[in-house]
């Protein structure tokens, strides 16, 4: 029997595709604070989001093979911004600010969340937002609000679990199955998971290639 939200196997073309795309330059572009100062839609965009220090940072640099690409923070709240990272001239990658507890005044947490909003509902040329969950902690109350958010805007997600070197056997098994009955409620979920660790690189090579083969 097929389980709902398998694990994301890819072929051995989409893989040489993301190996070929990610060899590729990236750079960072700008951090933007306000939604007039977004750069222009004119190429292919993917976002990752998610709760501060879900390893968002780690994710980008393990991606693009740049240990320092993103700044990675063991402050929650630390991205302020949205962060814009060229990749090659063809792709945008996006590290949107992580939602839930921040160590800020409220009215600029706040603030945050208006600009993620604004984002997610009026970006034409966004093609996938990739949603990073705890590998040890599952979907959260917190993750409810963003995917609701992204089903509202009829953005299409895809669930990353990160860390997933720091949980086992039957944990891991639980946690896939509390992830899967969360995205059984989500018209906008995409119907496979990515279990990834930065550290490790396990699910990086997976990911690059669902990201260079993404219509």
């Amino acid at each position: 029997m097929t389980l709902p939200f398998p694990v994301a196997e890819i072929s051995e073309a989409a893989r040489e595709a993301g190996r070929r795309l990610f060899s590729q330059q990236t750079d960072f572009l700008k951090g933007v604070v306000a939604i007039d100062g977004l750069p222009p839609g004119d190429r292919m965009e993917v976002c990752f989001a998610g709760r501060s220090n879900v390893g968002k940072s780690s994710l980008i640099n393990a991606l693009t093979g740049r240990k320092g690409l993103a700044r990675a923070s063991n402050t929650p709240g630390r991205t302020q911004e949205i962060n814009f990272f060229t990749l090659t001239d063809s792709h945008y990658l996006v590290d949107l600010p992580g939602y839930g507890f921040a160590k800020a005044p409220l009215p600029k947490v706040e603030a945050w969340q208006r600009l993620l909003k604004s984002y997610l509902s009026g970006r034409q040329n966004l093609r996938r937002a990739f949603v990073l969950i705890d590998a040890r902690h599952g979907v959260k109350p917190v993750d409810e609000d963003i995917l609701k958010l992204l089903d509202s805007a009829a953005v299409a997600f895809q669930v990353v679990l990160t860390k997933s070197d720091k949980v086992k056997g039957q944990s891991r098994d639980a946690v896939l199955e509390q992830v899967r009955a969360s995205l059984a409620k989500h018209p906008a979920a995409f119907p496979e998971i990515v279990v990834t660790s930065s550290e490790k690189g396990d699910g990086i090579d997976a990911l690059r290639g669902i990201i260079a083969t993404l219509a």
